[in-house]
């Protein structure tokens, strides 16, 4: 025997001693040979001990030279199955005709590679029941040798005695629509696409990885492993998820399952139709984009799990920033295969993820430097449903669905309706458009410091300032970033990371920014409070490198800080509003809602009327919202009337002053 053989050879080593007949030993370790010693039975303490010499209840190898003959080897186990005295524990496939026809039966699926010297395939043989189909497609075309026929015809026996109850019941799942919770695994092919709406309700594909049975903590379940397209801000990928069937008893309806092949889709088509063009949106919003919601979004209850939200308004679609700043964390994704970079000529079975590259990629209108890759539409079809972005409206980082994202509206006549003098209008206009375009000549002595443009909008409230920015950013079609002091804290370290942040994030979407109600930066500091100067001096830092448009509002303009005034490029006062001001705002509300035009409710006298009485922009825009309501409720249109009675309501509260 081998093992044998291999023991006389190093006793062979030792040396007997002439003089007295006992060996002698070489200096240990120094013999060019090993010795094998042979697990032995447990002793009394239940170790194994090791022997020098091979046990002799030891069997020869199954697998010899003689076995080596044969196309497959089939090893067998004693049977749980009282109908049968032994199954199939594995097979070895040694034909290599077999194995060639193989590689094409099973070409693609995952974890098997025919080529291997040693092929051999376990219990209960999932690729083989998953491609029962292709290995009897196969069997059937023209042109086969006799020796593949042949092998072919073997194995084919030999699974189908062992397959037979499987492969039949599987059969009878599919005509009948149905599954057990034992046989689920036979209906899920690795590489195949599910379909499933494990993301809230939002219906998606994913390719199908690998199944397996788990036990969780709420009970058992075929825990399926999926992959989706994604992009994490850099690069598109593979992200992994997964789904629980959690066990259920008898049948049930495959259509049922929070997850099933998409095959078994009763719309298949109409449904691969819709998901790719779905992916091709995901594909171009890759970057960042300044986008319209409404509706559900997903955020994160305080155990990280996902919970949803209402959402409407402008939105920031920027996976890249949502990995920079938000608080939750983006997995890994499994970087995609390009077909650039690789050298000629090509396998022939190389296969790539990506089409074709371009350098059509876009932020907000403006061309970037990186390429953008194109998606096949095998890829397209399981994008994620959702993306990562901002809200501005709530500040929150959320996860958007794509069914739901819009292009925005603009209000092409914002900025012209703002009651506003001409040459102000033209001065803020010429400022924004310049910093937009990134044009001016200006610069400080050191590069890239005081690049920015900020604009002090003082003034009774109410009077326009927050309109005017909110139009400046209409007019550009810019992001509006809305921050007051309630957004930074008091606390300056906080104040400055936060600033940074924000800043940084504005600055990626060339956003308009808006520092409402500032009066505790802007005011001058004093000899003894210490922390307020500390935070003066921070946010007068930070600003000093920001380079984007900025627009400060505030109630009291007489104590701004000294070091603020050099600063500020245009400070605009905002007096309190003119009954001509006061009658151009009615008037435009009026025609924004689509009361005037053509309506025998209002003349001109009413709005003459109307603008005697003393009210700021906002107290306006209130007092129409309060009467459309009341219209509403009488279901008539909002005439002159409902107006009235809104402001005799509001004529009756004590704080309301004189010529209200």
């Amino acid at each position: 025997m081998a093992g044998k053989n291999v023991a006389n050879r190093s006793h062979g080593t030792e040396k007997p001693n002439g003089t007295n007949g006992t060996k002698s030993l070489a200096p240990k370790g120094s013999l060019s040979s090993f010795r094998p010693l042979y697990k032995g039975p447990k002793d009394k303490d239940r170790k194994f001990t090791w022997l020098d010499t091979e046990p002799s209840e030891v069997a020869e190898a199954a697998e010899n030279e003689e076995t080596a003959q044969h196309a497959i080897i089939t090893r067998l186990q004693i049977a749980e199955d009282s109908r049968k005295k032994y199954e199939l524990h594995s097979i070895i496939i040694q034909s290599p005709w077999l194995k060639a026809a193989l590689g094409e039966i099973l070409e693609g699926y995952p974890g098997i590679h025919c080529g291997l010297k040693r092929l051999v395939f376990e219990a209960p043989f999932q690729p083989f029941v998953h491609r029962w189909t292709e290995l009897k497609d196969f069997m059937g075309k023209e042109g086969l040798d006799d020796i593949t026929m042949d092998h072919l015809n073997l194995l084919y026996n030999i699974l189908q005695e062992e397959l037979k109850d499987v492969i039949k019941a599987f059969e009878d799942y599919v005509v009948h629509g149905v599954i057990t919770y034992e046989h689920a695994w036979t209906i899920f092919q690795p590489g195949q696409n599910i379909y499933s709406d494990s993301h809230h309700g939002a219906a998606g594909a994913l390719k199908f990885r690998k199944g397996a049975y788990v036990k969780l903590q709420c009970g058992n379940a075929y825990q399926l492993t999926a992959e989706a397209i994604d992009w994490n801000g850099n690069n598109f990928g593979r992200s992994v998820e997964r789904i629980n069937l959690m066990e259920w008893v008898g049948t049930t309806q495959i259509l049922s399952l929070s997850a099933f092949p998409l095959s078994f889709h009763p719309a298949k088509d109409k449904v691969v139709q819709i998901l790719t063009k779905r992916g091709r949106k995901f594909e171009e919003l890759a970057g960042s984009h300044y986008k319209q919601y409404k509706g559900f979004a997903v955020t994160w209850d305080k155990e990280g799990k996902e919970v949803l939200t209402t959402c409407s308004g402008r939105i920031i679609v920027d996976a890249d920033t949502f990995r920079r700043f938000s608080p939750q964390y983006v997995g890994y994704i499994e970087p995609l295969q390009a077909k650039e970079g690789i050298p000629e000529p090509e396998p022939a079975t190389q296969k790539f993820d990506i089409e074709t590259q371009s350098d059509e990629k876009y932020q907000f209108g403006k061309q970037a430097e990186t390429k953008r890759i194109r998606l096949t539409e095998e890829l397209q079809l399981i994008c994620c449903p959702r993306v990562r972005g901002y809200s501005l409206k709530k500040k929150q980082w959320l996860l958007f669905y794509l069914d739901l994202i819009k292009e925005i509206e603009f209000n092409e006549d914002a900025f012209q309706a703002l009651v506003l003098p001409e040459d102000q209008k033209e001065l803020i206009l010429s400022f924004a458009e310049s910093q937009a375009m990134n044009n001016s000549a200006f610069d400080d002595v050191i590069s890239g410091k005081g690049r920015g443009h900020i604009t002090l909008l003082s003034g009774p409230p109410g009077v326009g300032k927050t309109l005017t920015a909110e139009s400046v950013a209409e007019h550009m079609r810019a992001p509006l970033y809305m921050m007051s002091a309630g957004d930074l804290g008091i606390n300056p370290d906080q104040v400055e990371t936060k600033l940074t942040n924000i800043l940084d994030m504005i600055a990626k979407w060339n956003a308009v920014l808006v520092l409402d109600e500032c009066d505790v930066f802007l005011e001058a500091r004093s000899a003894h409070d210490l922390e307020r100067n500390k935070l003066i001096s921070i946010f007068l830092r930070v600003l000093e490198y920001y380079e984007g448009i900025l627009f400060l509002t505030t109630n009291r303009v007489d104590n701004i800080d000294a070091t603020f005034q050099s600063r500020i490029h245009v400070s605009l006062a905002y007096p309190d509003l003119t009954m001509s001001s006061r009658r151009v705002i009615w008037e435009n509300f009026l025609n924004a809602m689509g009361v005037l035009e053509g309506s025998a409710d209002w003349k001109g006298e009413d709005l003459d009327e109307l603008s005697k009485v003393q009210l700021n922009g906002r107290q306006i825009k209130n007092v129409l919202k309060s009467a459309a309501l009341l219209s509403a409720r009488k279901k008539q249109p909002l005439g002159r009337k409902y107006v009235d009675m809104v402001l005799a309501i509001e004529k009756r509260r004590p704080e309301v002053a004189e010529g209200f």
